[in-house]
């Protein structure tokens, strides 16, 4: 078994075809977590993960959604099934303009807040922030959470200090094909196997070497073999490690 930590199989890309692509997943043995990044979305992870084995759920505000009001009351009743395994996708995007740096963060600390009420990891999303994301969760421990529970940032692109850091806040970096548009060859290489986790982000960030443009979850083996190439170990070594990983934060 692999588990896709972060995939968006509710989203729009995949009505025409979803049942064959879960299909085609579930005949690899591949479980996924699937990513909610609004009040929508989030609900339609929730119930994708209720009609399916082996699917799980996350929901969020994504900081690039932050135009949407953060209703936790809506959130924590959604919280309530079993198959939601995490608070996100949350987090910081200073990237797409324009952004409002002040209302990001205050919804990206509620979610973290409700993510410490309900015991569950945090996903985070984190583009061009990384030092004020950093400065943020040395504040915010999570408190409640077991060591190594606190949570992934997702489709991680920063540098090897910034990895390091995160690291030693008790976080995971989710590594996905992102890793063939952006060099984190060193990272990869320097950042414990113990501390990795496998995604898609599909239908986004497709990796060299799939067969088709939009993304999903099959595709993780292109990602999984960089890896394995990087730490020069096999892939059979990757995927266990970072199933058992992600069996670990996620409780599943």
């Amino acid at each position: 078994m692999i588990i896709d930590t972060h995939s968006h199989l509710q989203f729009d890309a995949f009505d025409a075809d979803r049942d064959q692509v879960i299909k085609r997943m579930l005949a690899e043995n591949i479980q996924c977590i699937n990513v909610g990044c609004s009040l929508d979305s989030s609900k339609k992870a929730v119930a994708l993960a209720e009609k399916h084995e082996g699917f799980y759920a996350a929901i969020g505000l994504h900081p690039t959604d932050a135009g949407e009001p953060f209703d936790v009351a809506q959130y924590r009743a959604l919280a309530q099934s079993k198959k939601v395994v995490a608070i996100g996708e949350i987090g910081l995007d200073f990237f797409h303009k324009p952004y409002d740096e002040q209302k990001q963060k205050d919804i990206f600390l509620q979610q973290l807040a409700l993510a410490e009420e309900l015991n569950l990891p945090v996903i985070i999303h984190c583009r061009a922030a990384h030092e004020q994301m950093i400065e943020i969760l040395r504040n915010q421990k999570l408190a409640r959470l077991p060591a190594g529970r606190q949570g992934v940032i997702h489709c991680f692109t920063g540098t090897l200090e910034q990895a390091q850091k995160y690291v030693e806040l008790g976080f995971y970096l989710g590594i996905g094909g992102i890793i063939f548009k952006f060099n984190i060859d060193k990272v990869i290489q320097e950042t414990p196997l113990a501390k990795l986790l496998i995604e898609t982000d599909c239908p986004f960030l497709t990796p060299a070497g799939a067969p088709e443009k939009r993304n999903e979850p099959i595709f993780m083996k292109y990602t999984i073999e960089k890896i394995a190439q990087l730490k020069n170990i096999s892939p059979e070594m990757v995927a266990s490690a970072t199933t058992e990983n992600a069996k670990k934060l996620f409780g599943v």
